[in-house]
């Protein structure tokens, strides 16, 4: 048994977590050298850095739950989800 989320994370979720975090961060170093020594590149790189680490974690919450979701299924506590019948109009 498991006591944090963390911990019974999947390994590719743990992977993007860290990538969302490290280009968020390296955006935010930049962001503030930029505004520092007054660099506009270095600002458009920086801004350009947030929004990848952004969609990064968001694919992160995208992955946790649907592990989440697996995890409920394989457990019993839900059920997975009917597939779409294409020979009766997508009922």
């Amino acid at each position: 048994m498991t006591n944090t989320p963390w911990e019974a994370a999947s390994q590719h979720y743990k992977k993007i977590v860290f990538t969302a975090m490290g280009t968020i961060g390296l955006g935010i170093i930049l962001t503030i050298i930029g505004s520092v020594n007054h660099i506009r590149p270095v600002l458009y790189v920086a801004i350009g850095l947030l929004v990848i680490g952004m969609l990064c974690h968001v694919a992160g919450l995208v992955i946790r739950a649907r592990d989440a979701r697996n995890w409920r299924i394989a457990n019993g506590l839900a059920t997975p989800k009917a597939k779409k019948n294409k020979g009766n109009g997508g009922n």
